[in-house]
């Protein structure tokens, strides 16, 4: 696999579809995978759309320390602590139009980073949500706080504003957004593995997995160059594109496989296992 002359200093790894089977389980081969190219003293950084709370009981079982890239590369998390080692919030001037855009199709969810306050989402009442989107708070008690109404940014900063619900609805209205706000927003609309539907997100403009991920990696004195990327949905696209050596899983979207410099099995038939097999070969 690995290109003439390619050195592998850093690793990231996407988790939902990736690094974890449709189950949300890390398989044993791919656990041992990980812990090689630990001991091989290659940098690994998990990068993952997911918020820390949740991510979390899988960095803890695969023994990883150093950074975590969350939530689409708004934050950059201490994979072992929780500490915040960098975040790229919503600007305050885009809060209320990008709240108001979302609103129009239901209300959407508001994430903050309040790890260690127990709050990692605000919400208005569930009864308005969309039922993907109810679905998704009645499961997850506790670290979501419902509020009367959004109106008003959260105190801290906002990670991002995101909704939940079907692709019939969604679609259009990352198109309003992306028509009004341009630029100045990243909109990622993705697969919700989890639960039903798909998810639309609106984060700070030019902040994307692969943005935090450079940042890490020339902190370090890693060139892209030296990075692999393994991914497998529209999140990751940049970050497989833009690697030294970019890898999609079997059960990628088109759009990633087509990015790639290389398609491995799916994360099912233990994908990341195979590529790091071939990688440290």
């Amino acid at each position: 696999m690995n290109p003439e002359g390619f050195e592998l200093r850093l690793l990231a790894i996407d988790a939902d579809g990736t690094l974890v089977d449709s189950r949300g389980e890390i398989r044993a081969a791919v656990r041992t995978a990980v812990r090689r190219v630990r001991d091989a003293e290659v940098e690994i950084v998990v990068c993952t759309g997911r918020r820390y709370r949740t991510v979390k009981p899988l960095l803890d079982e695969l023994e990883l320390s150093g950074p975590v890239v969350l939530h689409n590369g708004v934050l950059v998390k201490d994979a072992r602590t929780g500490e915040t080692l960098a975040d790229s919030f919503l600007p305050a001037s885009l809060y209320t139009p990008a709240l108001e855009l979302m609103h129009s199709v239901a209300p959407p969810l508001v994430y903050v980073d309040r790890y260690f306050d127990g709050i990692d989402v605000f919400h208005e009442p569930v009864e308005r949500c969309h039922d993907f989107q109810a679905e998704y708070l009645d499961a997850n008690p506790g670290v979501t706080h419902p509020v009367e109404t959004l109106s008003h940014p959260p105190e801290g900063g906002v990670v991002m504003i995101s909704s939940m619900a079907d692709a019939d609805t969604l679609l259009p209205l990352k198109d309003r957004i992306d028509d009004a706000l341009e630029e100045r927003v990243q909109t990622n609309f993705i697969m919700n593995k989890n639960y039903r539907g798909h998810i639309l997100e609106i984060t700070r403009g030019g902040v994307s997995k692969w943005s935090a991920l450079e940042a890490i990696a020339a902190e370090r004195g890693i060139e892209p160059s030296q990075i692999a990327a393994i991914g497998d949905d529209t999140n990751d696209t940049e970050m497989v594109a833009r690697a030294g050596l970019g890898i999609a899983m079997g059960n990628a979207v088109p759009e990633v496989k087509e990015a790639a410099d290389h398609i491995t099995e799916s994360n099912d038939l233990e994908g990341v296992a195979l590529a790091i097999e071939r990688l440290l070969s």
